[in-house]
């Protein structure tokens, strides 16, 4: 419970820290500056193995948004694993009637917001864009609850954190299923050996940490360039990590503690950095016109928190499961269009649903109207729980 805390009480400065860097970084893209600034985040490099590259495997050349995107976010997603292990294991969801309602109510968030996308863009080449709007970023969405302080208490907090954290697991799910390029064998066979040599690793509990961080890099450079989005590697290392009973001597929770801060306070920041780097022209009737931007904002704005309310009713009608302690439904619905504030994961799927290619236009459109999108959510869910507050105690 101490680790759950402390990891709530650190998104309210997180949230801020990545509403600021928004700002800063579409300031500078619509600035005189615009175009260095853009160059920028498109300074190509190239990584190699060294010198002891005896199987002679090529380097990667990346652009350093193509570094944050599928390297720097493999770390991120490693720590959202290392922190569903632990809510499984002895947290909040490893109560199967406690950890029920937060999985049905993240099902229905994803369920309605992609059929909403989907019947507006039923027929049409948009259609990939259809996981956009099923995605719930963690940090915005407990930045905002934070805001309102110790008016929100604390089963409310967890039950949006396990919300959140299921969200992003199902849309770690829709990555692997849906946006994955054509595969190359050779490396997805040199990703799954490692892989389960660290699940051997696991079971003959070997606790030295650098080799599973070894392991997790080979794991990524073949998941890179097999065609499965590399930041899956972050998951699948979290699971490879000896957990023990969950202390804080374990390998597993030592590096939770470890990531948290470089997570939070420089791979968040840099990634909201280098993909809100958008010149807007304030046309927001084109943006309207456009059927994904359509799908986007209902999906977000209005499906969101529909499918989130109607399934955890649904959940408690049948007797599947009850509402945490001291929360009512009123509470709920506030949650619901907390959980529309999509943002990193909503963009970082952008990013795998569209061709950057030959649909530039539509990353660029889909990003601003997911900005849109999750401001109008955070700002409908901040001000809904206010005023729910000031009227009645909890």
């Amino acid at each position: 419970m101490k680790l759950l805390k402390n990891f709530i009480e650190n998104e309210k400065s997180v949230g801020i820290l990545l509403i600021l860097c928004t700002i800063l970084s579409l300031s500078l893209a619509n600035s005189s500056f615009h175009i260095l600034y853009h160059n920028f985040w498109e300074t190509p490099f190239f990584l190699r193995a060294g010198t002891l590259n005896i199987f002679n495997l090529p380097g990667i050349s990346l652009t350093l948004s193509e570094f944050i995107n599928d390297g720097l976010m493999s770390i991120f997603f490693l720590m959202v694993g290392l922190e569903l292990i632990y809510e499984v294991r002895i947290g909040k969801l490893s109560n199967l009637s406690h950890a029920l309602l937060p999985i049905i109510g993240a099902l229905g968030g994803m369920i309605v917001p992609a059929g909403v996308y989907a019947y507006l863009n039923s027929g049409k080449d948009t259609i990939s864009g259809a996981g956009i709007p099923m995605a719930t970023d963690i940090a915005f969405a407990l930045g905002v609850l934070s805001l309102l302080g110790k008016k929100i208490n604390l089963s409310l907090r967890i039950f949006l954190t396990a919300l959140a954290v299921m969200d992003d697991l199902g849309a770690i799910l829709v990555i692997v299923i849906f946006y994955t390029k054509k595969l190359s064998w050779y490396y997805l066979s040199l990703a799954l050996i490692t892989w389960m040599v660290l699940l051997l690793f696991k079971k003959l509990k070997i606790k030295y940490l650098y080799l599973y961080i070894i392991g997790g890099i080979v794991i990524w450079y073949g998941l890179l360039n097999s065609g499965v989005h590399a930041t899956l590697a972050g998951m699948l290392l979290a699971f490879t990590l000896p957990f023990g009973d969950g202390n804080t001597h374990s390998n597993a929770m030592k590096l939770f503690s470890i990531l948290q801060l470089p997570v939070n306070f420089i791979i968040l920041p840099l990634f909201a950095l280098a993909n809100t780097a958008l010149s807007i022209e304030l046309n927001f009737q084109e943006y309207f016109s456009q059927s994904y931007c359509l799908g986007i904002f209902f999906g977000l704005v209005f499906g969101k928190p529909l499918g989130i309310i109607l399934f955890t009713y649904l959940a408690c009608a049948l007797k599947l499961c009850k509402l945490p302690c001291e929360t009512n439904w009123k509470q709920i619905i506030g949650i619901g269009f907390l959980g529309g504030i999509g943002f990193t994961m909503s963009i970082f799927i952008t990013l795998l649903a569209f061709n950057p290619v030959i649909q530039t236009d539509y990353i660029t459109h889909a990003k601003i109207m997911i900005l849109f999108s999750s401001l109008c959510s955070g700002l409908i869910g901040y001000l809904y729980l206010y005023f729910i507050c000031r009227k009645k105690k909890f």
